[in-house]
């Protein structure tokens, strides 16, 4: 009968033995999926199309960072350097210079600059720009759409699910490979 009861006491300790160490492999397991994941999505970032963007504020606001990572761009090759951009003035300007009550960027993120009669230069300073469109959405309507929105990867936290996306009514966002780059406005998506 003793020679029974220390049987049992081994065959027990091999038991909880083998339990701990099959608990111990799922987890590994587990873990090991877990970090694959981690680096596929590491590679996916997320982006928006200007084709699909309607300007309509909410990336601004949405966003998980202040300001947005989510910021205008000009496409200096398609910009005409207008006296009168319809991205950097009020629809109905005062004056046209600088002047605060005659820019169109709540924050004046848009650097204007003279160049020759009647050209001026257009410049974003990106660390002001709040990504609301309001600019965007003027260039879009009146001029020839030089400006447009992109999320700045070097900003984005890269939420798993970002909230502009989300709440985005053009559903404009999507999540792209990050070799792909930014997506710029006039380039063809394959």
């Amino acid at each position: 009968m003793g020679e029974l009861a220390d049987n049992s006491i081994v065959n027990r300790r091999d038991f909880f033995r083998r339990v701990f160490r099959a608990a111990f492999a799922v987890l590994l397991g587990s873990l090991s999926v877990l970090a694959v994941r981690r680096s596929r999505s590491s590679d996916m970032v997320w982006q928006l199309d200007p084709a699909k963007c309607i300007q309509c504020g909410k990336c601004a606001v949405n966003c998980v960072l202040s300001p947005s990572a989510v910021k205008c761009v000009h496409a200096f090759n398609m910009c005409g350097y207008c006296k009168l951009c319809f991205g950097y003035f009020q629809p109905s300007p005062v004056a046209l210079n600088t002047g605060a009550e005659n820019q169109l960027c709540p924050a004046g993120a848009i650097k204007r600059k003279f160049v020759d009669e009647p050209y001026f230069e257009y410049t974003i300073d990106e660390a002001l720009c709040v990504g609301c469109g309001k600019c965007v959405k003027g260039c879009s309507a009146f001029g020839n759409g030089s400006l447009f929105l992109q999320v700045r990867h070097d900003l984005c936290v890269n939420c798993n699910e970002c909230t502009i996306a989300r709440g985005c009514p053009a559903r404009a966002f999507s999540r792209v490979p990050a070799s792909q780059g930014y997506i710029l406005k006039g380039q063809d998506r394959e």
